[in-house]
C-alpha cells in the first residue's frame, strides 16, 4: 500500500485528496482558498469530520505546509515520508504530452512554454508543483495533463482551418480541456455496454465549464474545447463557439479594447450573458420556473447547442453506444439534462425514462435510458482525483520495477 496526493492548484485555491492506493481509498480531502488574503479558508475532511479555519495565506507554499501539517498533527499520517507521489493537474499541455510524465526540467520548461494558451492554469499548476516539491523534496510528482487524453484526435478533428503557418509556428489547434473527466467516464462507460464492439460513446462533461468528447475503444475521436476553454458549446459564463466576425464587430461597436471583450466572452457570457441573472446555472433554473423570459430562451439555446454537438459527434462516430452525463449539470440538474434529451430524442430514436430523470437524488449513478433504447444513455458522477492518483502510483511503480 502506497499513500499518493491527487493536487489541482488553481491561481489562488488548491484542492487536494490523499489515497491509499492501490485500493484508491480516500485517506482524507480538502481545499485552501483564498490563497493571497489574510482570510484564507482552509477545509479538511477526513473520517466523518470537517475542519474548517480562516488563516492567513499569503502565498501557494504556505497553503502546502498549513496541508502537510494538518495531516500530521491530525494523525492522518505520522509522518511526510508517508506520501510516496504527487500527481499534479495540469490543465495545459499542448502537444508535448500524450500521457502523464514525470516532473523534471524539460516537463517544468514545457509547461512553462504553454502558459500562454492557459496563463490563469498553467502557471498555478507551477506553482503548486514547487510549492509541494520544497516540503516533500525527495518525492516523486507526476504532471497529469488536461489535454492528453484528446491527442488522439486526427488533424481534420484539431486544426482550425487558418493559414497553415500560424497552425505550426504558434501551436494553434483544438486541444480540448477535461480530458481526465473523459478518460475516467470512458473506462468507467465501457461497463454499460460490454457487448458492444467498438464501444462508440458520446461523453458530457456539463459543469460550469463544459466539454463533450467522442470517443471509440476508449480513444478520444473529437472533442468540443478548442485551443482554450472559450471554445465549445454554451456554457455557464462562456460563449463557446460562435461566428468570429462577432468578436470583430463587438471590438468596432462598443469601443472596449481586445482584452476587456475577450474577459466578456469568458466571464459574462453564456447562460449568465443570455439571461442576464447569474453566472449559476440553479439561479436561472429558478428564474426560468418564474416565468423569466431571458433565462428560459437561455436554457433552451445552452441545450440547443449541446444537442447540436452530440448530433456532430453521432454522425463522426457513425453511430453511438452510449452517451454519458457527467460532472455539476450533468449529474445534478434533471431539467437541463431533459432539455438537451428532448432536443435529440427524435433523431436518435431514443427512449427516456423522464419520470426517473426528474426524481433522481443529485449525483446518483443511473440508466435513464428504456430497455428498447437503441442508444443507452447514462449519469455517471466524474472522478478526475482518482485518476491522478492512479497515474501516479502507476508511472511511480514503473519507476520502481525499472531501478
Amino acid at each position: 500500500m502506497s499513500k499518493v496526493m491527487a493536487v489541482n492548484c488553481g491561481s489562488s485555491s488548491l484542492k487536494f485528496k490523499l489515497y491509499e492506493m492501490p485500493e484508491e481509498v480516500v485517506i482524507c480531502s480538502g481545499i485552501v482558498e483564498r490563497i493571497g488574503h489574510e482570510d484564507g479558508i482552509f477545509q479538511l475532511k477526513y473520517k466523518g469530520k470537517n475542519n474548517k479555519k480562516i488563516v492567513p495565506v499569503k502565498d501557494h507554499a504556505v497553503a502546502v505546509n498549513l496541508v502537510m501539517e494538518a495531516l500530521v498533527e491530525e494523525h492522518i499520517i505520522k509522518d511526510l515520508n508517508e506520501i510516496k507521489a504527487t500527481g499534479h493537474r495540469v490543465v495545459q499541455g499542448g502537444p508535448y504530452f500524450k500521457e502523464s510524465t514525470e516532473f523534471n526540467e524539460d516537463t517544468v520548461e514545457k509547461i512553462r512554454s504553454l502558459i500562454p494558451l492557459a496563463p490563469l492554469h498553467n502557471q498555478a499548476h507551477l506553482t503548486g508543483f514547487e510549492a509541494f516539491k520544497k516540503v516533500l523534496p525527495n518525492t516523486p510528482a507526476i504532471a497529469v495533463f488536461d489535454t492528453a487524453f484528446h491527442q488522439t484526435m486526427e488533424e481534420e478533428d484539431y486544426l482550425f482551418p487558418i493559414p497553415k503557418e500560424y497552425s505550426d509556428k504558434y501551436l494553434i489547434r483544438r486541444y480540448g480541456a477535461h480530458g481526465t473527466s473523459h478518460k475516467y467516464l470512458s473506462q468507467k462507460g465501457e461497463e454499460y455496454i460490454p457487448n458492444s464492439k467498438d464501444k462508440k460513446m458520446i461523453i458530457c462533461h456539463l459543469g460550469s465549464g463544459a466539454s463533450i468528447t467522442a470517443t471509440k475503444n476508449g480513444k478520444c475521436v473529437a472533442t468540443s474545447m478548442g485551443l482554450t476553454p472559450l471554445g465549445g458549446i454554451m456554457m455557464n459564463s462562456r460563449t463557446g463557439d460562435m461566428d468570429p466576425s462577432v468578436y470583430y464587430q463587438l471590438l468596432k461597436v462598443t469601443g472596449k479594447d481586445n482584452e476587456t471583450l475577450f474577459q466578456e466572452l469568458n466571464k459574462k457570457s453564456g447562460l449568465y450573458g443570455v439571461s442576464e441573472v447569474s453566472n449559476d446555472s440553479r439561479d436561472i433554473e429558478t428564474k426560468s420556473k418564474e416565468g423569466d423570459k431571458n433565462s428560459i430562451i437561455a436554457m433552451k439555446l445552452w441545450a440547443r447547442r449541446v444537442a447540436d454537438y452530440i448530433g456532430q459527434y453521432y454522425v463522426r462516430l457513425g453511430g453511438c453506444d452510449l452517451i454519458i452525463f457527467s460532472a455539476g449539470i450533468g449529474e445534478n440538474a434533471s431539467t437541463y439534462r431533459e432539455l438537451a434529451l428532448k432536443n435529440i430524442e427524435e433523431a436518435l430514436n431514443l427512449k427516456i425514462d423522464y419520470k426517473l430523470n426528474k426524481e433522481l437524488p443529485c449525483g446518483k449513478e443511473a440508466v435513464l435510458s428504456k430497455e428498447d433504447s437503441p442508444i443507452k444513455v447514462v449519469i455517471i458522477p466524474t472522478d478526475e482525483e482518482v485518476m491522478i492518483a492512479r497515474d501516479a502510483y502507476a508511472l511511480l511503480l514503473k519507476k520502481e520495477k525499472t531501478c
